[in-house]
């Protein structure tokens, strides 16, 4: 059913390209044939619409019909060197122009006659036709080949951008996905780790932590191929991720989440938030001997989405922030994704801690 319905797409097409392609020829030999009449009438002479509509339709007609071939010789001389392509078209357009022009002068005699022409057989009319038409043949022909050539080059550019910008995204698609994988072992190791340690210690948080581990990984699953998804569903990864943390340190953790409303629905790289709060917790967080908080808000600035994590850890070090696994990981999806209209900052809290600011185009996230 579908390889029925595309063919008659393709026939509809077709019909369409020779119908407009017929009504253009036409339009044109009308357009000649009227300009000729109004000409005789300036003149003081009576206009033969007839003979003057025959002459052009079947000339233009003519021409129709030979557009195909020289579509043809163009297209086999692409990309030839000059003489190759001299040497395919001299002689070529020598060949079609003299074969339009008999053609047209022998239907045009067929269907006019000599009328008050001093001529009265054929060959003669071609005698007398000869220096006049074929150098409007000659000239019709190279005109043809031109428009097509130029058509021609015009397509094959946008099929190369289409080209080009279909690999580019590919490439784009292809850096975030490795990107991504390399997030995912990352947390696993992890969180693996964080379950070994309780296992022996604390068996039942250990098998909740397990239980949460398996709802954050079939999350994953569900949008292993989406590169970005709603803040909203991003929230549902990153609270998944935050229960699996408050079954480990318990009451060492406390978190604030701050999503303004008009920004749930905003399109957001697929696990951008989660790396930042891990980080937060194993660089800020689990040095210090007394419980610490963790804050996540989101708002819009403008055309701008701010994300932004808040912790009351140890800080940044003296020397700078070092950037790991996942912060590195984040700016390059960033980069991939949003170029210079995105920014990753790093900075201290007034009151302690750390602060991640996240900022990037805002775009409503389409299903």
């Amino acid at each position: 059913m579908d390889t029925i319905r595309e063919d008659s797409s393709l026939a509809r097409t077709v019909f369409a390209r020779q119908a407009l392609a017929f009504a253009f020829w036409t339009l044109l030999a009308l357009s000649y044939a009227l300009s000729a009449g109004l000409s005789s009438i300036s003149e003081g002479r009576t206009p033969d619409w007839s003979r003057g509509l025959i002459w052009n339709l079947s000339n233009f007609w003519l021409w129709m019909a030979l557009v195909p071939l020289v579509a043809w010789l163009g297209r086999i001389t692409t990309g030839v060197g000059w003489r190759r392509f001299c040497a395919v078209h001299v002689p070529a357009g020598l060949l079609v122009a003299l074969a339009q022009m008999v053609a047209q002068l022998s239907i045009f005699w067929a269907l006019c006659g000599p009328g008050h022409m001093p001529v009265r057989t054929l060959p003669a009319f071609v005698g007398m036709q000869f220096a006049y038409n074929i150098h409007l043949s000659l000239l019709t022909y190279w005109l043809i080949l031109v428009v097509l050539r130029g058509l021609e080059s015009r397509r094959r550019l946008r099929d190369e951008r289409l080209r080009s910008s279909q690999l580019e995204t590919q490439l784009v698609q292809s850096q975030l996905q490795a990107l991504r994988m390399q997030l995912q072992p990352h947390f696993l190791f992890n969180t693996l780790n964080a379950i070994s340690a309780l296992a022996l210690a604390e068996p039942l948080q250990a098998r909740l932590m397990i239980a949460r581990l398996s709802d954050f990984l079939r999350m994953t699953l569900e949008q292993r191929h989406a590169q970005q998804v709603p803040l909203s569903r991003e929230m549902e990864f990153l609270r998944c991720y935050l229960d699996i943390q408050q079954v480990r340190f318990q009451d060492r953790l406390s978190t604030r989440l701050d999503m303004a409303d008009d920004t749930l629905h905003a399109a957001v790289p697929s696990m951008i938030l989660q790396p930042l709060v891990e980080n937060a917790l194993r660089h800020g967080l689990l040095a210090k001997a007394e419980p610490g908080s963790l804050s996540i808000a989101s708002h819009r600035e403008g055309n701008l989405l701010h994300l932004r994590v808040d912790d009351d850890g140890l800080g940044l070090p003296p020397d700078g922030p070092t950037e790991g696994l996942g912060l590195g990981n984040t700016r390059a999806r960033l980069d991939v994704l949003f170029g210079s209209a995105a920014s990753m900052e790093l900075s201290r809290n007034n009151a302690g801690g750390t602060r991640v600011e996240l900022r990037f185009p805002y775009r409503e996230h389409v299903a």
